[in-house]
């Protein structure tokens, strides 16, 4: 058995996987997640802002406390897209060597797909038709991780046959075009989101074997929320929303009460994490124009992703 650290570093959170693997199996023993808004400004800036690097620092400072009372003896630490956008990277790299003792690695979108992919499609194995999907999820798989700062699409089943990073994340769309859009959002300015995200696909279509998939794999915060207001959850529930069925329906649903909200609206929703409130209608409808471009009728929604690939990786 080995006891491993894996922290993931994204532009809207940070998060932490302490696990042990051992025969296959990997046994989760603590996992968090902080959002610290690492990509604050980055799409416009092109830098790390002080005060973003400062948040990120702090709480992986608390991170490090809990991997040395856990006794894991390898810590991975990946950092994506709003790192990899930044000039001032090396900022970054330099305090994460401080705190971790370790590098770093500043990984590629193909990669961060790939981590992805294999977080998220290890457990779907062991379903059953009962989850929902017809004779269970069944593979060529479509993974896709909405991020703060990108959105991975990655299709295969026990191998990646096509994999593409593309830079529809929440946050850089919210920032990029919902600033001074209004509370809620004009439609015109929801108009140019769609543009982007549809633009988006449009590469994806074209570089990635998506209409070869036969299930839907939706990951990370925007879609495991959207999952919680569907399901009506008095609480963020992680055990509840890990593998549920999400019905086309459902997603345009409560893509489309997200966008008539209000940010106090939103806030009040009882599955919202504070610091989702102002991406999370942007995150929903990158999602939903997904389900809508590639005719899906529903998705598995997970709650393994890329901080369980790279835990895999360290093994």
């Amino acid at each position: 058995m080995k006891r491993v650290a894996a922290v993931d570093c994204g532009t809207n959170s940070v998060r932490l996987l302490i696990a042990d693997v051992s025969c296959g199996e990997l046994t989760e023993i603590e996992r968090r997640m902080e959002i610290v808004r690492l990509g604050q400004g980055v799409d416009r800036t092109g830098r790390l802002a002080p005060e973003a690097l400062e948040r990120t620092f702090t709480v992986m400072r608390e991170y490090r406390k809990l991997i040395e009372q856990h006794g894991a003896t390898a810590t991975r630490v990946v950092a994506t897209s709003a790192t990899r956008d930044a000039e001032n990277r090396q900022v970054f790299v330099g305090g994460v060597r401080e705190i971790f003792g370790v590098e770093p690695e500043v990984v590629s979108g193909d990669e961060e797909a790939e981590l992805s992919f294999t977080g998220a499609t290890k457990g779907l194995l062991h379903l059953s038709p009962e989850t929902g999907v017809p004779d269970g999820p069944l593979p060529p798989y479509l993974v896709v991780d909405i991020g703060g700062g990108s959105t991975e699409f990655v299709v295969g089943s026990d191998h990646v046959l096509g994999a593409l990073s593309v830079d529809i994340g929440c946050v850089r769309l919210t920032e990029r075009h919902l600033r001074d859009a209004g509370d809620p959002p004009s439609p015109e300015a929801l108009e140019r989101v769609v543009a982007d995200i549809e633009a988006a696909l449009d590469r994806v279509e074209s570089e990635v074997p998506v209409r070869q998939a036969r299930t839907l794999v939706g990951l990370a915060g925007s879609v495991t929320t959207v999952a919680g207001i569907a399901l009506d959850l008095p609480a963020y529930d992680p055990e509840r929303i890990h593998h549920t069925i999400l019905h086309a329906e459902q997603v345009h649903e409560v893509t489309r009460r997200l966008l008539a909200m209000t940010h106090g609206e939103r806030a009040a929703i009882p599955v919202m994490h504070p610091g989702r409130v102002d991406v999370i209608g942007t995150g929903a409808l990158i999602l939903d124009r997904i389900v809508r471009r590639f005719a899906f009728s529903q998705v598995v929604v997970s709650e393994h992703d890329i901080l369980d690939g790279i835990a895999w990786s360290i093994a």
